[in-house]
């Protein structure tokens, strides 16, 4: 685990990299703009500190010269930006940051690009391998959660979000594997991508509706895309519960997740 500073005015952005970060078990702190952020420096140690470049008030630049003038903040600094012209990598490195990650944020590479950054003092990212789900339901006690998602750091986030509350978080990786592990697991509630490699959440909808087993169990739709007029009726019709995405805040998936436990 490592304790990061995310210095960023967005509020958007800003809540959008805490949940990442701490979905992947780091400590993450927020600034929303350049002054409380080298407070927060002097009064704290870091193991990484991310800035936005385009701030009001002391942008990145003034920020990077102010943070590396200092001898105590030795933690590298990453520029977040959505700057891309000629010439714009270069001077992000000559104003004092180690490096620098392109907007807009992809939840999908973020945390992982952030680890070339990280000091050796730092404890390593904790990552599950699918294989690991069915181990993971045997050591706990709660509902059991089918999340299906052929993204690895989709699934991370369900898990963070409801296993310290006493759910079980099964994974499966696509159509094929979710339908299996459905059967074999009857499971409390399922969470479904809509976009997958082998199938798409629709596909997976039809499947769990047309079971006998299966047919009354509480199916959320969790992906990225902005659900359309046609898509909503279409789950509808198929008997979707409800339609969420992402990114979405922790507190909010444990209670849409718990609401339709009860109400089952």
């Amino acid at each position: 685990m490592a304790r990061i500073l995310v210095v960023e005015d967005n509020a958007a952005n800003l809540q959008l990299m805490l949940y990442l970060l701490k979905a992947f078990k780091h400590e993450a702190v927020a600034a929303p703009d350049g002054v409380s952020g080298l407070l927060a420096a002097e009064e704290s140690v870091f193991d990484l500190v991310l800035c936005d470049v385009l701030m009001p008030g002391i942008d990145g630049f003034e920020f990077a010269r102010r943070y590396k003038k200092d001898p105590r903040n030795t933690a590298p600094l990453v520029a977040v930006t959505a700057l891309a012209m000629v010439g714009d990598r270069e001077r992000l490195l000559a104003a004092g940051f180690d490096g620098y990650i392109a907007k807009p944020i992809e939840p999908e590479t973020f945390v992982a690009r952030l680890e070339p950054f990280l000091r050796e003092t730092a404890a390593p990212v904790t990552r599950s391998h699918p294989d690991e789900a069915a181990e993971r339901v045997g050591q706990a006690h709660g509902p059991v959660i089918l999340a299906i998602d052929d993204v690895q750091v989709n699934i991370e986030l369900v898990r963070s979000s409801l296993q310290p509350f006493g759910f079980r978080v099964l994974a499966a990786r696509n159509v094929q594997e979710g339908l299996q592990q459905a059967k074999e697991v009857k499971p409390a509630l399922i969470l479904c991508d809509l976009h997958m490699m082998g199938g798409d959440g629709f596909e997976m909808l039809r499947s769990v509706k047309a079971s006998p087993e299966l047919g009354d169990v509480p199916f959320f739709f969790l992906s990225s895309t902005t659900w359309g007029t046609n898509e909503r009726l279409r789950g509808m019709q198929l008997g979707a519960t409800k339609f969420l995405v992402r990114p979405i805040d922790p507190r909010t998936l444990r209670r849409e997740v718990e609401a339709a436990i009860a109400e089952r």
